[in-house]
Formats: structure tokens, sequence, C-alpha cells
């Protein structure tokens, strides 16, 4: 049970793994500080959780928070050594998307240089993500469990369990993973569950998941925890890829973790979250949530104490970390296996494309258009030669920056290899795909290309498209049919767009980094692209 629970917060801005045992190993680095089997002096044993989300490969990549540089995997290392030195009792864990959108330097190298990073810092556990299947399931478990596509070299894959409990084969109606994991710190046992978002197969292409169920996350934490306290385990921490966010105190937590914190079992002490990118430190039902934003930015830290005669937490506090680069040492062994891998690619991501005017970003206006959505889509249709073009707005995942443009910049804009799709559509199944833009969880505004049209948020969903305009000026005729652009993803109705999967008559074409370039290399020098009023949001 819960004795006392304190909860500091910065704002600043078990069960054998059979097969796969060799995850226990450890893989620490020469200047790794700290790990599980030592003892904390005092009645209560210490121990200290820093744990990361949705880092997306981002080894190699500088942000800027509030004007100042944050992430890179070596700043990111020199903050987590710098913490793990000040309890010896540390363990190092993720909630997934740590692959999947990745920059050049890990996507065009299989993601295994993201792995080899987690090696060398030491993790001791993960759970995946909806980007962990990207690639597929079989792709995922060689990244984890070894091997390589060509055999032309041996990849060890990763040195640590990763654990998922609702994420079912239908050939086996067993677990892929693990679902859960037993760590002994100081003899103490800890569990971790891992969860992923029920939701997944909606948020991936259906090849990916095809053969996979995804249960109730609830229902499979609430068993797993029940099969950790017959084993003693009293000090239970979930690893959730699924979302929440708070206020900066901790108020106004909200989202699927947090509804999450009040189905399960009160013996669960500690949840972490992860998927929406933002910040979340706040207690829930008596239990610690956090999530720490993404792309390596930020980190988690949770620090415990366990009563070692019950076995149970009965203190905890969590901090949100920032990774600002100033006033600290990147880690060298981490800026040498980047500097590695970055020459490896350094030929294709060099290439130069064009140059850019001004900066063209993804930044939505209210009625949820963006310059570079325009853009991408303008180069779809052309590529294809068609009516219309659709684009989903979670496949952009970055600016183009004003200046001189290569070929990575545009794979960091476009990083998951989606072949361009033909398809016919009837004007009503255009309309009723722009009606789907309002789903009960969220609001996906496509970028479009070939036409114009108006909403209104005061009407319901399914109703809050208004007028269809074509560049002739012309309504959308209900009854004839268009021809539309859209990605692979979409077309097999991805992010819960059904009607795309309704299309007919299938043309494939080309890829869609492919279709970019192609068509930046065709506007005048230097090009540019604007938000132009295809979408008008009626209030």
């Amino acid at each position: 049970m819960k004795v006392l629970i304190s909860l500091i917060l910065f704002s600043f801005l078990g069960m054998p793994l059979g097969e796969n045992e060799q995850w226990d190993q450890q893989g620490l680095s020469e200047d790794y500080h700290g790990h599980i089997e030592h003892r904390s002096e005092g009645p209560y044993k210490k121990v200290q959780l820093l744990g990361i989300n949705d880092f997306h490969g981002q080894l190699n990549v500088t942000r800027q928070i509030n004007g100042r540089p944050a992430g890179r995997a070596d700043y990111l290392a020199a903050y987590l050594r710098q913490r793990a030195a000040e309890n010896e009792n540390t363990l190092l864990l993720h909630t997934g998307d740590i692959i999947g959108a990745s920059p050049p330097v890990s996507a065009l190298l299989k993601d295994e240089p993201t792995i080899e990073f987690l090696n060398k810092m030491g993790f001791d556990i993960g759970t995946i993500g909806n980007h962990e299947f990207d690639r597929g399931l079989e792709e995922l478990l060689r990244l984890l469990n070894g091997g390589s596509p060509s055999a032309a070299k041996s990849y060890p894959g990763s040195r640590f369990p990763w654990i998922a409990s609702n994420v079912i084969s239908q050939s086996s109606g067993k677990s892929i993973l693990p679902p859960y994991k037993v760590l002994n710190v100081s003899g103490v046992p800890i569990g971790f569950i891992g969860v992923i978002m029920k939701q997944t197969p909606s948020l991936s292409a259906p090849n990916s998941v095809k053969g996979l169920t995804f249960t109730d996350e609830a229902e499979a934490i609430n068993t797993y925890t029940r099969e950790l306290k017959k084993q003693g385990v009293r000090a239970i921490v979930v690893l959730a890829h699924v979302p929440g966010k708070s206020k900066p105190n901790g108020e106004l937590a909200t989202g699927q973790l947090i509804e999450l914190a009040h189905q399960v079992d009160e013996e669960v002490d500690i949840m972490f979250g992860g998927h929406s990118h933002a910040y979340l430190n706040s207690v829930v039902d008596g239990k610690l949530l956090v999530q720490a934003y993404s792309y390596g930015t930020a980190f988690s830290d949770v620090d415990i104490e366990i009563d070692p005669e019950t076995k149970d937490i009965i203190r905890k506090h969590a901090e949100i970390v920032n990774v600002f680069q100033e006033n600290i040492q990147p880690a060298s062994d981490i800026t040498r296996m980047i500097n590695h891998y970055e020459r490896k690619v350094q030929p294709a991501v060099n290439r130069y494309i064009g140059t850019a005017a001004i900066p063209i970003t993804a930044e939505r206006n209210r009625s949820g258009e963006s310059a570079l959505g325009n853009l991408i889509a303008d180069s779809e249709r052309a590529a294809m030669n068609t009516d219309f073009a659709f684009i989903n707005p979670g496949g952009i995942r970055a600016d183009i920056d004003a200046g001189p443009v290569t070929w990575g910049n545009l794979y960091v804009v476009l990083p998951f290899s989606n072949q361009l799709v033909k398809i016919n559509l009837t004007g009503s199944q255009i309309r009723e795909i722009l009606n789907q833009q309002w789903q009960p969880d969220t609001t996906r505004i496509l970028q479009i290309s070939g036409f114009t049209y108006s909403w209104d948020d005061r009407q319901p969903a399914g109703s809050k498209i208004q007028e269809i305009y074509l560049p002739n000026g012309k309504k959308l005729d209900p009854d004839k049919i268009y021809s539309v652009t859209v990605n692979t993803y979409l077309a097999d109705g991805g992010d819960n767009f059904t009607v795309f999967g309704n299309g007919v008559n299938k043309v494939t074409g080309p890829m869609d980094i492919d279709a970019l370039e192609k068509y930046i290399k065709q506007l005048p020098q230097p090009f540019s692209s604007a938000i132009d009023g295809r979408i008008k949001r009626i209030d």
C-alpha cells in the first residue's frame, strides 16, 4: 500500500524470457555508473528510474526549446550518466517509439544505431510503441533479437528485455514479447509490465500489424499485477505507450493514461507514458504518472524508496528534466558512434536538391492548412497526374529550413518510405473522407491539393464539411468519379480514414520522397510555399 507520496514538479521551461534471455546482458559502456544489485544505506532502499519516450532515432538531431539547443543522443547520455552517478541503484527504461520516423543516420541503417545507443547506455528494460511496427513484426523481432536481413554482417540485437502484455499473436494465442519482467534492485524485486495502446492498428499500416491482436490495456495490466503479487512483488511499474499530459504543476492531467490509472490495480505505483510527446508529472488515483516530451529533449527522473520488509514503494517523486546542451559536455563515446554512422550515410544525405527561399513549416493555421503540407500535396498530385491529393498530417515529421535543401532534409520530413497510390473515388466519397477528419478521440486535418473547401466547427461530426470547390470555381460533383493520389498508409485506411480503402483502379507510383525531390527540382529556385486558403474554417 502507499504510505506517502511526494511529488516534485519542475517545468523548467519475472517472467522467464526463454530464447530471449540474452537481453539480460547489460552492455555497459566504460563510463556508465551504477546499475542493479547495489545496496543503499539506511532503512529504505533508494532507487532511481530514468525514463525516455518517443526518441524516434534522433541520434544527431538538435532541436530548439525556447531558443535553447536541446537534445542529441550524446547530450542525453551525459545527462543520464550524471544522474546515474548520484544513485548506484539506477535503472534506465523507455516506453516505446524509440525508432520509427527516424533521421537517416538511424533509418537508413535499419535503426540498428539507435539500438546500439541504448545498449551502450546500459538500458535495463523497455516496451514497444506503434512505430516499432512500422516495418512489421518480423523486422521488429530481428531488431530486438539480432541478425541481419542480408546476412552480410552480425548484428547482436538488443541487450535488454522488451516487454508487452497486450499484443497477442493470432496464430499462437501468446504475447509476442514477455508481458512483464522482474528486476531485483539491492535485493528488492520491482515488477515492470509493458502495454501499448489498443488503438495501435488504426495508427499503423494494416500489413505491419497483420496477425496481431491488441487487447485492453487495463485488463492486461491487472492480469499481470495479480501474477506479480502472487510472486511477492509489491513494487510495480507500468511502461505504457499510452498518452497523457498535465500542467507543469501537475494539475489538469488528461489523456488515456489518466483514464487507465483509474482502472488498474492499486498495487501499481508508477506509470511511465508516451506517444503524445507531452509533459506529464502528476499523481492520479495514488499512482505517479510521467511522460517526458520526445526526441531525447527531456527525460523522466523518478526517485523511489522501498521498504525492504514489505517490499513496497513508500515514497516516490518525479522530475522532468530538459536536455539542454549548454553547461554540459556530450558523452564522447556516443559522439564517436554518431560520427561513425553519419559518415556511412553521408553520400545520400548530402545530395543537393534545391534552395528554400524561406522556412517552409508544417505548422497549421486555425483552419488546419500548412505551407509544407501544400508543397508535399502538390508534389504528389503532380507525380501521379491526378485531380486531387491527400496527405495525412502525421506523415509530415519536420520543417524545411531556409537555405540549401539536401536529400537528408527531405528524408527527415518524409521518413516513412511510403509509396504513392492513384485511386478513383466519387465526389460523395471525397466529402465523406473530409468528414472523417473529426473522430471521437482526435481531429486530423488532411493536407490537400487540387480543390478547396470550408468547414463549420459549429456543426456536429459528420456534417462539418460545407462547400467543396474545384480550381475552375465549380462545385464538387457528388456523382462524378475523380482521380486521387494518396500514400500507401492512407490507401489502406490508416488513421481511420476508411473510405480511402474503397478506392478503385489502384495504380502504384513513386515513393513520396522521390516525388517531392522531383517537384522541388522543377520549381524556380529559390523555391517557396505558402498557406493559400485551400481550407477555410467557419466559426
